[in-house]
């Protein structure tokens, strides 16, 4: 039976990716003496500033640099957050009367999830895992652990919704019934997407944010 539904959030919830690569490249900048080509960020790996940060950056710059990707990331927030999905407010909110527990398991901040969260307006979930409470991040399950923990939920209870690689790795890993999030691709770039998933396991296919109450509804042991 499945009591709760866990959820990455950049690229499955909201739209921040223009907004992650300017405030690196303006935070980035001043130490390298120029700004970083889009291709130079995504091999540092931009899922999460704090561990983006440390490949990047000697240890005594670190934590300027990251005072300055918050201030960054905070100032521009309201001209470049690409918004919540479409879809995304009435789905969490059909789970909520369907009785579920929500959660979030992000590469994030917890200073940069509050930026987020006072923007996105997402409502209240039980659980919220961020960067600095794991020691792995994902494909590690380490965080998918520590929520369903929180929550008092085997594995087989839940279901893990996600947009990328690393987290269909951590749902395979944790014993988590994995969600693709499909919404936020293009279609070759989600075709792609699904068969590099299904070369872990045998994932929901998420064509939109609605598909995932039906999709939960058609699992053994109907919520």
């Amino acid at each position: 039976m499945i009591r709760g539904v866990l959820f990455d959030l950049d690229g499955t919830l909201v739209d921040t990716w223009d907004l992650y690569i300017e405030a690196y490249t303006r935070a980035l900048e001043p130490h390298f003496k120029r700004r970083l080509t889009l291709e130079e960020l995504v091999a540092l790996r931009p899922t999460s500033e704090l561990r983006l940060l440390r490949r990047a950056l000697p240890p005594p710059d670190r934590e300027a640099a990251h005072r300055e990707f918050l201030r960054l990331y905070r100032d521009l927030h309201p001209s470049l957050f690409g918004g919540v999905y479409p879809g995304v407010p009435d789905m969490l909110a059909a789970l909520r009367g369907m009785g579920l527990s929500l959660g979030i398991v992000t590469g994030k901040s917890r200073a940069a999830w509050e930026i987020t969260a006072r923007h996105a307006r997402l409502g209240s979930f039980q659980v919220i895992v961020t960067d600095e409470d794991v020691g792995e991040a994902k494909p590690s399950p380490e965080g998918l652990a520590l929520a369903l923990l929180r929550l008092s939920l085997s594995p087989a209870e839940a279901v893990f919704v996600g947009d990328s690689i690393g987290d269909a790795g951590a749902a395979g890993t944790a014993g988590v019934r994995f969600a693709a999030a499909l919404w936020p691709k293009e279609r070759r770039e989600a075709e792609t997407f699904l068969g590099r998933v299904r070369a872990i396991g045998e994932p929901l296919e998420l064509p939109s944010p609605d598909s995932l109450t039906a999709a939960l509804r058609g699992l053994a042991g109907k919520v």
